[in-house]
């Protein structure tokens, strides 16, 4: 993938998440333990987060975790859920800051690399990232597709609110959900970005 071809990054929120992060901002899983909220992570998947260790020394759940592509299998896990989620949309500025870090897949795989930002986005297969569907006939390129398509974004701490562009919803109802508790940004709806 070439930097000048990414507009945008994604985090998968629960609505009633929104004002939160925008007066906190997208926190890592340990500081996100310290504030009430509701989460959408699969807790086996966070079981296998919290033994590993990012290149460098940090605890992956140090990190806040960002998408290239929000449709992906972990979205689509969520799916019966599209009127309660929110994307939010992250400007790239966040490769620029110190420590973050690009994987090429789901970072709790087995077969993912890690590198630095902004040049570690040259690991990132944006056919495999932005494919619409990640079934193989062939076992071993179904899960490397469908790791792939969870590529991240890693960074450290948290991600500033002003880095928060706006969000999609999956249609009208998520995005009166939304304004309803107070989001300020743009909002555009996307229901092919929930599987709807």
């Amino acid at each position: 993938m070439r930097r000048k071809d990414l507009t945008e990054l994604h985090f998968i929120a629960p609505i009633g998440n929104a004002m939160s992060i925008l007066q906190r901002g997208i926190l890592s899983h340990r500081w996100a333990e310290r504030v009430p909220h509701e989460s959408v992570a699969l807790a086996a998947v966070q079981d296998v987060r919290s033994g590993i260790i990012v290149p460098g020394g940090r605890p992956l759940h140090d990190y806040a975790n960002l998408y290239f592509n929000a449709r992906n299998p972990m979205m689509f896990k969520r799916r019966s859920r599209h009127e309660d989620l929110a994307i939010m949309r992250i400007t790239t500025d966040v490769l620029d800051l110190a420590g973050v870090v690009i994987t090429d897949a789901n970072a709790a795989s087995d077969y993912r690399r890690f590198e630095g930002a902004p040049e570690g986005i040259a690991i990132v297969d944006d056919a495999l990232t932005f494919a619409k569907d990640w079934r193989h006939a062939n076992r071993i390129e179904y899960y490397r597709h469908k790791s792939a398509m969870c590529a991240e974004v890693l960074v450290p701490g948290s991600v500033r609110p002003h880095f928060i562009d706006g969000a999609y919803t999956s249609g009208a109802a998520g995005r009166a959900n939304l304004t309803h508790v107070g989001f300020d940004r743009p909002v555009t709806e996307n229901p092919d970005l929930f599987f709807q």
